[in-house]
């Protein structure tokens, strides 16, 4: 991406939501407005703002999360702390946000926003209200096992489609295509970080079929069933890290021996 065309997506996008992230009320974290609200009061926000906007052509709610990764790199890539403000939300996604914040903070988070217990509430309230998923990213087998085990534990949530996160650029302007005449009330975006920002920032103002955007990390791993979620008591202490890293060791854990201490310094030396 050039930094022409990184700036003229930031702008755009930034340009239409100084009034919406006033609508929540937020903490600084490590450079970054955390909103400070629940799991309940965000599930039911999505689908309220969801429905709302149900038959209106416009652009989405758009709400991303931050964790320990996040936080570094928001500290040594200029581009994508943009990117992460150009949100409407931003919910903290990892346990050591929260701790700090109630540590060190005059507001602190009421909880932990895990997308992956965020998800389940937001199925929740939208199979009771009529709201519509559309699920976006990962491979054609854990996409499609997401969707199923959705279906299985929430009968009556209906899915406006689903489609794999293997596109190239040139096929993109397609799938915003299909998304949109799928019209789904939330589009939950699995393509990882900070693929999947780039995408809300290139898309946002074409997906005027859809309600709200949730960038969802591995998400679809975790509902497919081909990851596990950490014990409650490490998820509890801020440990699930860990726990992630010994599942797999290749990918994450150099990841996190070099993100964790960014993180933390980020939250000491630019939070408030």
């Amino acid at each position: 991406m050039t930094g022409a065309m990184h700036n003229r997506m930031v702008q755009n996008v930034t340009a239409n939501m100084q009034t919406r992230m006033t609508e929540w009320p937020t903490s600084t974290l490590g450079r970054l407005p955390i909103v400070r609200a629940d799991i309940a009061t965000t599930a039911e926000a999505f689908v309220r703002e969801s429905l709302d906007k149900r038959g209106k052509a416009g652009r989405p709610f758009y709400s991303t999360s931050a964790n320990g990764q996040v936080l570094a790199m928001c500290g040594s890539e200029p581009e994508f702390l943009d990117l992460m403000l150009a949100a409407d939300q931003i919910h903290a996604d990892g346990m050591p946000m929260v701790t700090y914040s109630k540590l060190f903070s005059a507001n602190p988070l009421p909880e932990r926003v895990a997308t992956t217990d965020l998800v389940q509430a937001v199925a929740r309230e939208a199979e009771a209200k009529g709201a519509t998923f559309y699920l976006l990213g990962a491979k054609e087998e854990v996409n499609r096992k997401a969707v199923e085990m959705l279906k299985a534990d929430y009968p009556d949530l209906v899915f406006a489609g689903r489609r794999n996160g293997y596109f190239t650029r040139d096929e993109e302007d397609a799938v915003v295509d299909e998304i949109n005449r799928a019209a789904p009330d939330i589009l939950w975006v699995g393509l990882g970080i900070p693929l999947e920002q780039q995408f809300v920032a290139r898309n946002i103002e074409r997906l005027t079929n859809v309600g709200v955007i949730k960038t969802s990390g591995g998400l679809f791993d975790f509902l497919s069933g081909k990851n596990t979620r950490a014990p409650g008591w490490m998820q509890a202490a801020g440990l699930e890290w860990v726990y992630r890293a010994w599942l797999e060791p290749r990918r994450l854990a150099m990841r996190y021996i070099t993100t964790n201490p960014q993180a933390i310094s980020a939250l000491f030396r630019h939070s408030a």
